[in-house]
């Protein structure tokens, strides 16, 4: 069996769970077996022990790079970190990597744009924060992110802020939303906060948490679409004569006695972000343990109820723990997560176990989001993309290097990233972003003039050309760096030995040969050529096999 053969089938085996195409081929698992390393492990293991599932292997230096890298910055490596890190033989390179990756300015823009999907920060219809709220808003999200503010802070500051959504950003949060009736507020806070959907809890339950968002008011000014959101007094004072001192309900049934002279966001927030509150902790891990892991601990992340429990209730408490000892601090448990075992195992299961993939037995499989694909795509090639919005420059200017992750606004758009599922931000439910391939994606990077033209116009190829000299084997070392973020094995190099040995037009046909056997038979690509277009050919193989597609 060919190389690429060997590729093809592994990979779709993972998709699938085969687990007998796996042998053969070493780039995705390391010699070494799982063992637990920690708490997290010891209970990860310990679930699959009770129900009989083997844990797959611990996946390889290359893999673990290319997905920290992913899951972390939403950025591939370079060509150069990749060899730099796989060359390393430092036994704690792997946390050392995850340290540096949570320094990086990626970070900010990749996990901003996480929050900006869940907090619905978009410019037009129907949310309609208008741009320079959007700016402000996805500013302050992104500072926040980067300067590691403690969870429940950043919760307390959004719940509780008022003033202009210009100038004091936070209270984009109760205007980024399409209806700001009381009890749809609540609801909107315990989407967000809580990880509660609307159709949980019944309406009593909405209607005595909606009376905490009773009072507040909003205010236009004489500046363009500049709002002041405020705790409204007189509003407060109507109600209270009209009603006496309203009784508030929080979603745990205690009742909480509001006073006019106290904002009732400051109750609800009090009561929220403790400790003892059994949804806000709780909400955050799972979400941050589905971000990492491809799936939360509750699945969906978002539908936490009594009736949906979590896969392994054990491993949701000790996360809980670790994170109110770390008052809240995030970024330690990325690192508890990011350093366990169950974290670095092998996308490749061991058995076909339904219950596998619930209970983390192995990583899994998934495509890339819209934003990194593009953002990949333009950093292999050496190109840039050109977005598009309703609303005019100077509000919406995206400069030539702007990379998807980091546009703070999601009516700002292209036709790649709206085909590639990413979300309106319309309703802050994380399903909202559509990662599922489609015929018209796998044709557009298959055929597209879009991706042709990136490829044949691209510098980076062009420089690699020229820096190898025509040397094939570092043509396909530097390709599969730049790409799949790990060095091509023997077996895929024996294609170089064809292309050394045979003439002007046989080379051609056993690099292109090579390049559709990653993908399967493709249209469109063949006859005589020069070099470079032997790389491009190569390249366009590599951007649409399912390795470089997918996180694995």
């Amino acid at each position: 069996m060919k190389a690429s053969s060997i590729l093809a089938v592994v990979f779709l085996a993972a998709l699938s769970g085969i687990a007998a195409a796996k042998a053969p081929v070493p780039p995705f698992e390391s010699d070494a077996a799982a063992a637990p390393q920690g708490k997290i492990d010891e209970l990860v293991f310990g679930r699959l022990k009770q129900l009989g599932i083997e844990p797959a292997c611990v996946c390889s230096d290359a893999v673990f790079l290319r997905r920290a890298y992913l899951d972390v910055i939403g950025t591939l490596p370079t060509a150069q970190e990749a060899q730099a890190f796989l060359r390393d033989q430092d036994p704690n390179k792997r946390h050392a990597l995850v340290d540096r990756l949570l320094e990086r300015d990626e970070f900010a823009d990749y996990w901003a744009m996480k929050w900006c999907d869940l907090l619905r920060v978009k410019s037009e219809f129907p949310i309609n924060l208008w741009p320079n709220a959007v700016q402000a808003y996805h500013r302050w999200i992104r500072t926040c992110i980067k300067e590691n503010m403690p969870y429940d802070q950043f919760v307390r500051e959004m719940l509780t802020a008022s003033g202009s959504n210009f100038r004091v950003p936070q209270v984009n949060f109760f205007r980024a939303m399409q209806n700001r009736e009381p009890q749809a507020i609540a609801q909107a806070v315990a989407l967000s906060f809580m990880g509660v959907r609307a159709e949980s809890w019944p309406q009593e339950r909405w209607s005595g948490m909606g009376r905490f968002f009773a009072q507040i008011g909003f205010k236009y000014t004489a500046e363009w679409k500049e709002e002041i959101v405020l705790f409204d007094l007189e509003k407060a004072a109507s109600q209270a004569a009209a009603n006496g001192s309203p009784a508030a309900v929080f979603p745990d049934g205690t009742t909480a006695r509001l006073s006019p002279d106290r904002d009732p966001r400051e109750v609800f927030v009090d009561w929220l972000i403790t400790p003892k509150n059994p949804w806000f902790t709780r909400s955050i891990v799972n979400r941050t343990w589905s971000w990492l892991l491809g799936r939360g601990i509750i699945h969906e992340p978002d539908d936490i109820r009594p009736d949906n429990p979590p896969s392994n209730p054990e491993l949701l408490a000790f996360l809980e723990q670790k994170l109110i000892a770390a008052r809240y601090d995030l970024k330690h448990l990325y690192r508890l997560i990011l350093s366990s075992q169950t974290y670095q195992l092998s996308s490749i299961p061991e058995g076909n176990n339904p219950q596998g993939e619930a209970n983390f037995a192995h990583y899994p499989v998934r495509r890339l989001e819209a934003e990194v694909l593009i953002d990949a795509l333009c950093q292999i090639t050496g190109t840039t993309e050109q977005y598009s919005s309703p609303v005019p420059e100077p509000f919406t200017y995206i400069p030539e290097n702007q990379r998807s992750i980091a546009l703070a606004d999601a009516s700002i758009s292209s036709p790649f990233l709206e085909t590639f599922g990413r979300p309106a931000r319309d309703t802050g439910l994380e399903s909202e972003r559509n990662n599922r391939s489609t015929a018209a994606q796998r044709l557009h990077l298959l055929n597209s003039s879009h991706i042709q033209r990136k490829l044949e116009q691209s510098p980076k190829l062009a420089a690699l050309l020229a820096q190898s000299k025509g040397n094939p084997r570092e043509i396909v070392e530097g390709l599969y760096l730049t790409i799949l973020s790990r060095f091509p094995t023997e077996e895929e190099l024996k294609v170089v030995q064809a292309y050394n040995s045979s003439g002007s037009g046989s080379k051609r046909e056993a690099v292109v040969g090579f390049a559709r056997s990653l993908i399967g038979k493709a249209s469109g690509r063949s006859g005589a050529g020069s070099g470079r277009d032997v790389v491009v050919d190569l390249a366009w193989a590599l951007i649409n096999s399912t390795e470089f597609l997918y996180r694995h």
